[in-house]
């Protein structure tokens, strides 16, 4: 078992990732809005005091803040970081609304929104893809080699040899795709269609529940089907190959997230299995320890949960405006301003009441209440 990497060493790869990651999605709002002259006002990395910081030639206010832990873009006529829009510039005479974000086409202001999510999804496709091209793409064929006696494929009847070609209706290219349906379930039963000696067969099999631990001693718990698979081929791929597969791997891990979030939501998933900023932070450190190829692997996959999240119709996220917009598209007029207003309080106390539960969470599984209730004990 590897050792924990220290605090210092993980707050330290959290926060390096953290600031990668702020300046690609805010750098996708303001390419985006750079693309329909937008006005800008400020790019901030960090919430908070402000501790030091450059003026460009357009006037667009570059800054390190105090707290490092997110960002943004600030369009002229925002009102605050969450981009509400300042009631004042409405009194604005038209010649000087030509580059504010407020009085751009809807249709351009979505652009810009949405531009933030869909560039952590292109960073992350860019990453997996430089792995492919210099490392090859890794595959296996969806074969069993072996199964477990007395596991959930053994009682189905399961056999070495067979090929499986689809579970719950799901496609299924390689053994990774299985890894992928089965270890993100919550232990229903999985129908898996597979190919036998010519011949298709269908199987329904429960997984069991098991304990494992990772290099560092973390416990997870998560299905098991008790299969194991053949040799994994390694292919050597150029650039086009690469960014296919980096495509089709994001797409994968957006669609296991989707599903992981609905399964939390239909209370099928506890709230637990989710982490919050300690946890992402412990889990950044570790693989950091790793070596600099895990780093940027996990880099990327935490840029796709970035996207994901941000796309969650929530006031306050980019994907809540996006809603909004939609709101505003089908009644051909915005909202009311005390509206928006609720809108966004109502979002940011959902966000942060998650945010506490989640917090909650990590402290526990680091053993903070353990330790805590033998002190007072």
């Amino acid at each position: 078992m590897l050792p924990q990497p220290g605090l210092v060493f993980s707050l330290a790869a959290f926060i390096a990732m953290i600031a990668v990651l702020v300046v690609v999605h805010e750098g996708g709002h303001f390419l985006a809005g750079r693309l329909f002259d937008t006005k800008v006002d400020a790019f901030a990395f960090g919430f908070g005091r402000e501790l030091f910081g450059w003026t460009d030639r357009k006037g667009v206010r570059w800054k390190i803040n105090a707290v490092p832990l997110g960002g943004y873009v600030r369009f002229t006529g925002d009102m605050n970081e969450a981009s509400q829009t300042d009631p004042e510039i409405l009194k604005l005479p038209p010649a000087e609304r030509g580059q504010l974000f407020a009085f751009k086409p809807l249709w351009q202001r979505a652009i810009i929104v949405a531009a933030g999510p869909l560039i952590n999804f292109v960073f992350a496709i860019l990453i997996l893809a430089g792995f492919y091209v210099t490392l090859g793409h890794p595959t296996t064929p969806p074969l069993v080699s072996a199964v477990m006696p007395g596991s959930a494929a053994a009682a189905a009847g399961l056999q070495p040899g067979d090929r499986i070609t689809e579970i719950d209706g799901a496609r299924i290219e390689r053994f990774e795709d299985v890894i992928n349906i089965v270890i993100s379930g919550t232990g229903d039963p999985v129908t898996m269609i597979v190919e036998r000696d010519g011949a298709t067969r269908s199987l329904t099999m429960v997984p069991k529940m098991v304990e494992t631990q990772d290099r560092f001693g973390n416990v997870m718990r998560h299905p098991r089907l008790g299969i194991a698979r053949g040799a994994q081929v390694v292919e050597p791929v150029g650039p086009l190959a690469a960014l296919a597969y980096g495509v089709t791997d994001t797409g994968d891990i957006i669609v296991t997230i989707g599903r992981t979030m609905r399964q939390v939501v239909m209370g099928e998933r506890s709230l637990d299995d989710l982490g919050g900023p300690i946890r992402t932070g412990q889990v950044t450190g570790q693989q950091a320890a790793l070596g600099f190829s895990s780093f940027v692997a996990f880099m990327a996959f935490f840029s796709i949960n970035l996207g994901f999240i941000n796309l969650i119709p929530i006031p306050m996220l980019d994907g809540g405006h996006l809603l909004l917009y939609a709101v505003e598209a089908l009644r051909r007029r915005p909202l009311g301003e005390k509206t928006q207003q609720w809108a966004f309080m109502s979002g940011f106390a959902a966000i942060m009441s998650l945010m506490v539960v989640l917090t909650w969470n990590d402290l526990s599984s680091v053993g903070v209440w353990t330790q805590l209730a033998g002190w007072l004990g």
